[in-house]
């Protein structure tokens, strides 16, 4: 295994395979099924074999499971067969005043139901059942395709899938106050977009956060709004359908991502991962459909140590955030050494590291050599979550040297601790232009009309 700047990593998957290891080897075992269910009914299941009793760090593996369950699936019902102590443990951590109460409140306001942990009979459980969404691959007319991030928006406009206008434009989103301020932005540069073309038949969208019904429920990009303007911020997109009166459909970032990746590619089952301003996930099954899930693994836990980088938001440790996002890079810079003006934005500390990187500075080559190992050992994690036989990395965090690094060494990591993986699953990174205006392409491709 490679060196890397963080002694500390408690893979998440090596937990798994740790008590997996304890189970075959003990005289009693027990077995965890867990059911995740969220709007109409869809659900997806977990179950692991523990030796018994369990411990308490099984009961924490379990408690990092729920978590990564609710934020790669979302629900509002959580089901438990299992020991009742481990279900009290996990209805105390996700209550109002538990330990997850974070996690309680954005599935909550998600869903408009709050989040219930039920101790369920083995047979009782609920099924896994798949909602799937046929968005996605239209690209005749006349189309506008927007992708917000948290430092910028990038516009595209096509006619007939022949892209005519892809620009960046720099925003302050997060700390806007002002709900109007990110309806105006986005105007603004669809305007500069749409003069490009004869007409716009339909408009595409990508962004970060939970969207639902064109929505944002949760999204770091309107957490400067607060009490009642934050309604107005919800509606973003239902202003700009209304403003331009054509179809308008926005899906979350990292949905984009993977349907940006299934038309490139012209495969299916694939998993995309942006590492952005944060971590931005989509997933595309073996039918090429959209699944509803929430996909939200910024959120979702990687690492077992409970002392690991804290997510500022959440308040949760070892979270993807921390670990494949600008925020990575920052928390890993400031480790080997690297010094930054306390003013200087995460963008601008990512752009340092990244000249120190093609001028191959080791300290930015270990940087990424260590999301490289987190990402390897996430690859097999991820795995058990998501029906996926490919991985397709995009986002500013993989520009240039950095980003031939992580997925050199995320491979070899893999073909390490999960041989049974390589040839089944593949990792990859589209060419720089399509990294970084390619997802305005897929998202503009996302409403149909007639």
């Amino acid at each position: 295994m490679k060196m890397i700047c963080d002694k500390e990593f408690q893979p998440l998957y090596a937990t798994y395979l740790n008590f997996k290891k304890e189970a075959a080897l003990a005289s009693r075992q027990e077995t965890v099924q867990i059911a995740c269910v969220r709007d109409g009914g869809a659900c997806d299941t977990f179950a692991l074999s523990f030796a018994s009793p369990l411990s308490q760090e099984a009961f924490r593996f379990c408690e990092r499971v729920v978590k990564f369950m609710l934020w790669a699936s979302g629900g509002y019902e959580v089901h438990v067969a299992g020991p009742e102590g481990l279900v009290a443990f996990l209805q105390q951590a996700y209550s109002a005043t538990g330990a997850r109460a974070f996690d309680c409140e954005m599935m909550e306001t998600a869903y408009n139901k709050p989040l219930k942990i039920i101790a369920t009979p083995a047979d009782k459980l609920p099924k896994p059942k798949v909602h799937e969404q046929t968005l996605g691959g239209h690209l005749n007319g006349c189309r506008l395709g927007f992708d917000l991030g948290a430092s910028d928006f990038k516009i595209s406009a096509l006619k007939d899938g022949e892209t005519l206008f892809a620009e960046e434009f720099p925003w302050v989103p997060v700390t806007a106050t002002d709900p109007n301020y990110h309806f105006n932005m986005l105007q603004e540069g669809l305007k500069r977009a749409a003069a490009t073309l004869p007409r716009v038949d339909a408009i595409g969208g990508s962004s970060a956060g939970i969207i639902v019904d064109n929505q944002i429920k949760v999204a770091s990009l309107i957490r400067g709004i607060k009490g009642q303007d934050r309604a107005l911020a919800q509606r973003l997109f239902k202003r700009v359908q209304e403003a331009w009166n054509v179809p308008v459909e926005v899906a979350n970032d990292g949905d984009v991502t993977a349907l940006a990746g299934a038309m490139s590619l012209g495969t299916k089952a694939i998993l995309g991962i942006a590492m952005g301003s944060s971590e931005a996930v989509g997933f595309i099954d073996r039918q090429g459909h959209l699944t509803g899930r929430l996909s939200e693994l910024a959120f979702a836990p990687v690492d077992f140590n409970p002392q690991a980088a804290q997510d500022e938001w959440s308040k949760d440790t070892g979270v993807g955030a921390m670990y494949f996002s600008q925020q990575a890079v920052n928390h890993l810079a400031l480790k080997v050494g690297f010094t930054f003006p306390a003013e200087l934005p995460l963008p601008e500390r990512l752009k340092v590291v990244q000249a120190a990187m093609a001028k191959d500075d080791p300290k930015a080559e270990q940087i990424y050599t260590t999301i490289g190992v987190y990402l390897g050992w996430a690859m097999p994690w991820y795995r058990l979550f998501y029906d996926y036989d490919t991985i397709l990395l995009l986002g500013r965090v993989t520009s240039g040297k950095g980003g031939e690094i992580i997925v050199e060494t995320a491979r070899e990591t893999m073909a390490e601790i999960a041989p049974e993986l390589v040839g089944t699953v593949k990792l990859m990174m589209p060419d720089e232009k399509a990294r970084r205006v390619g997802q305005c392409v897929a998202a503009a491709s996302l409403p149909a009309f007639s």
